[in-house]
């Protein structure tokens, strides 16, 4: 009798533990060591003047800290939207809808340009994935908010110039992602935003956020998504738990693991290892040059992250079994991953 009382309460302490999609998620007692951590970063962040909107601090699935400088309410995000945009390409793979050496070429048939390139016929679903397309700079300003009003969107990246072979060079390409989204929509029927719904949105107790879309109804897919920080939170805890949620697997765990893995060097276009260093970039210290995964980044401090402009992150770190999100507006990148790192990150 005792055995099965420790194991039924054993069961509602994990259930007590597990976040739900139908409520918010799950909140715990800090130790005294991490709130000390929390009152030191804050007062660190209003010290150096970062314009900070919010932080949320999860670990074994509990939100143990959190701080608002504004409501709750959708934040646009920037290329933290990139990861939703990837996690969509898993789903439409496992569906058998896309595969990752399937050629661009062949999505798009109708805007490839005449006498293309044997290079941009090379070019698949992973080399977007990886943002390694071939570009040595990134068509997206071409596009940008009113220039691109005009613009076929898909044509302007098909037409820009290819001076690497796919595969071989890294070059950051918001646009390229914006074909992931583009493939996506043209093998499902369903923008991207719509198409997550029952496969992400609902069983992360998302309610259906708000993307911006190109002139000819695509969801950007590289940026223009609106999330509350709870619900960045809430993909942060799915990823770090293997693709799952309350529970359930979500994300297939063999993505989830492939998205967050190095799977490309990510130092800049055209820039090899040695040529890095006499550039004075510090491989070791800099967290952009970790390796890039499908539309995610890889930690200095171990993890992985979403990662958008101006300072918008979700950091899941395995080892500490936790989740870091941040909404924000800060110039210096860099600095603010640099604050969590030396007060949040040794306190966990």
């Amino acid at each position: 009798m005792r055995n099965i009382l420790l194991t039924i309460l054993a069961a509602l302490l994990v259930l007590s533990c597990t976040a739900r999609p139908d409520r918010p998620l799950p909140r715990g007692k800090a130790s005294p060591a991490l709130d000390q951590a929390f009152a030191e970063y804050l007062r660190e962040v209003a010290e150096r003047n970062e314009e900070i909107h919010s932080v949320l601090v999860l670990q074994h699935g509990k939100v143990l800290e959190e701080k608002f400088f504004a409501p709750d309410t959708a934040h646009f995000m920037m290329s933290v939207s990139k990861t939703f945009t990837s996690t969509a390409v898993g789903f439409a793979i496992s569906e058998g809808l896309l595969h990752l050496d399937d050629r661009i070429v062949d999505l798009f048939p109708d805007e490839v340009p005449e006498n293309a390139s044997d290079t941009l016929k090379r070019m698949t679903v992973r080399h977007l994935l990886t943002m390694n397309s071939g570009h040595g700079t990134d068509p997206t300003n071409a596009v940008w908010g009113a220039k691109g009003s005009n613009k076929d969107w898909i044509r302007t990246f098909l037409e820009w110039p290819l001076p690497y072979e796919p595969g071989t060079c890294y070059c950051y390409n918001s646009l390229g992602t914006y074909l992931l989204s583009a493939a996506v929509q043209k093998v499902s029927g369903q923008k991207v935003v719509d198409y997550l719904g029952p496969r992400l949105w609902k069983p992360l107790g998302i309610a259906k956020p708000y993307w911006q879309e190109s002139p000819a109804g695509v969801n950007c897919g590289g940026w223009g998504l609106y999330l509350r920080a709870e619900d960045m939170a809430r993909m942060g805890l799915c990823l770090l738990q293997g693709g799952k949620f309350a529970g359930r697997q979500v994300i297939p765990a063999d993505w989830v693991r492939e998205m967050s893995a190095r799977q490309v060097d990510s130092a800049p276009a055209g820039l090899t290892s040695i040529q890095v260093e006499e550039r004075g970039m510090e491989k070791e210290t800099n967290d952009w040059l970790q390796g890039y995964g499908y539309q995610m980044w890889r930690c200095t401090r171990g993890g992985f992250r979403a990662d958008g402009a101006a300072g918008q992150y979700i950091l899941v770190l395995p080892d500490q079994d936790a989740v870091i999100v941040t909404t924000a507006q800060c110039d210096n990148m860099p600095e603010e991953l640099y604050l969590i790192w030396k007060h949040l990150l040794p306190a966990l």
